[in-house]
């Protein structure tokens, strides 16, 4: 079955160098933040493709680099919120998991209508360098595709077809996740770039082909024809968050001693859950006494 196979990306070039391409299949890591953030199909598709998107790009990176995407859009999703670094590990959530609208005019989930038409998108790019690197550009459509097609365009200057797709089974159950980041280089003519657009324009939704079996590569191959991709390699896509009990710990502390007394004599315990994964980290009261000691200033000796 489909659904079994692997989250895969695949990266390569095509026409003697001339465009960079990429394609990835993301189903079980879709459904996976679907299970842990309970995510209604609309919701579903919008964190989708953005994870989608947020997979791609962080191929396009190296080393210990990593970004960010933050869709903030005025619908009532709320931001829609994607990590991911140049090892294939991706995650995220979304504000309103809940959200989830009637169909739109094509008959497809109204990713647009959840995500809002108006608003921003933020990419933020952890280079190793002293800032990071921050490109916006206002949301065009709400339909994440354009929208991140727009980005490559105004931010990155690289010319780029986007494809992006999540079909949503009965059961709310992800059944095919994936899509597609094709980049123009200099020394393209006018007709190859008719004959990328006119590709790229006949091509049938990304989940439709996914659902027929088509894989990443195959993908590529109907942009760019059998004999013109060469795939440079291929990863292995993983759900990782970098949460964990430590780092709750120091978020605890940097409350201070006056936030962290209260808490002891309010609560008697704290629960923290991690944004990203759903995953819930709880604090009795003799832990944190002991935060709160540790709070404390320490008299100077």
């Amino acid at each position: 079955m489909e659904n079994q196979l692997k989250d895969v990306l695949v990266r390569g070039t095509a026409w003697g160098g001339k465009i960079r391409v990429f394609a990835a299949r993301t189903t079980q890591l879709v459904e996976e933040l679907r299970q842990r953030h309970g995510t209604f199909p609309t919701a579903t598709a919008a964190l989708g493709r953005t994870l989608t998107a947020g997979a791609i790009m962080g191929a396009m990176l190296k080393g210990q680099e990593k970004l960010t995407i933050q869709v903030k859009g005025d619908g009532p999703i709320g931001q829609v919120v994607v990590d991911a670094n140049a090892d294939g590990e991706v995650r995220g959530y979304v504000d309103h998991p809940e959200v989830h609208l009637a169909s739109n005019a094509h008959g497809k989930l109204d990713v647009a209508g959840a995500v809002g038409r108006s608003g921003y998108l933020h990419i933020t790019k952890d280079l190793g360098m002293k800032e990071p690197y921050r490109g916006s550009i206002p949301i065009v459509s709400g339909e994440l595709g354009e929208d991140f097609t727009y980005y490559f365009a105004v931010s990155e200057q690289t010319p780029s077809a986007v494809g992006l797709g999540v079909l949503v089974d009965s059961d709310h159950s992800v059944l095919h996740a994936g899509g597609f980041i094709v980049q123009l280089m200099p020394g393209l003519s006018d007709e190859e770039i008719t004959r990328l657009e006119q590709a790229v324009g006949a091509m049938p939704p990304v989940t439709t082909l996914l659902d027929q079996g088509e894989s990443p590569e195959e993908l590529l191959r109907r942009i760019v024809g059998d004999n013109e991709l060469q795939i440079h390699d291929t990863m292995e896509l993983k759900f990782k968050c970098f949460c964990s009990s430590e780092r709750v710990e120091q978020t605890l502390l940097s409350l201070g001693e006056h936030e962290l007394q209260q808490i002891i004599d309010e609560d008697g315990k704290a629960e923290v859950v991690c944004q990203f994964c759903n995953e819930a980290y709880t604090f009795e009261r003799a832990e944190l006494v002991r935060l709160l000691d540790q709070a404390k200033p320490k008299p100077i000796q």
